[in-house]
């Protein structure tokens, strides 16, 4: 069964709202609750009416072009023997574990709006 694109949207929209409510309790949650809420407004208004390719290009290319400041320390996540700590608290002596979420959202985000690109399929009669 294939999800409509209007109901992924919606599921996007939720899924990066959240993301950007969970932000706030962050030293730096301003910037990522912006970056995630735009996203999600992105996901959202692509129901209602179609964004210019060339804006959604330029926004994939800022957030890959961020996620490339965390990449090294997404590098340095991967070199490690316990993955799962990714999972858990923030620790200071391993700037890697945020780095690498910051990557991983930064993806994830990029992601979200490189699915806007995708041309609706039409019904052939």
């Amino acid at each position: 069964m294939q999800l409509s694109r209007k109901v992924v949207n919606i599921i996007l929209f939720i899924v990066f709202l959240l993301f950007a409510m969970v932000q706030l309790n962050d030293p730096d949650g301003i910037l990522w609750f912006f970056v995630y809420a735009i996203v999600g407004a992105i996901c959202l208004y692509s129901n209602f009416k179609t964004i210019p390719k060339s804006i959604l290009i330029i926004v994939i290319i800022l957030l890959l072009g961020y996620a490339g400041f965390h990449f090294s320390l997404f590098m340095d996540y991967l070199q490690t023997e316990n993955k799962e700590e990714i999972f858990g608290e923030m620790v200071y002596e391993k700037p890697y574990l945020e780095g690498s979420r910051e990557f991983l959202g930064l993806l994830m985000a990029a992601l979200g709006v490189f699915y806007q690109l995708r041309k609706p399929k039409t019904i052939e009669q």
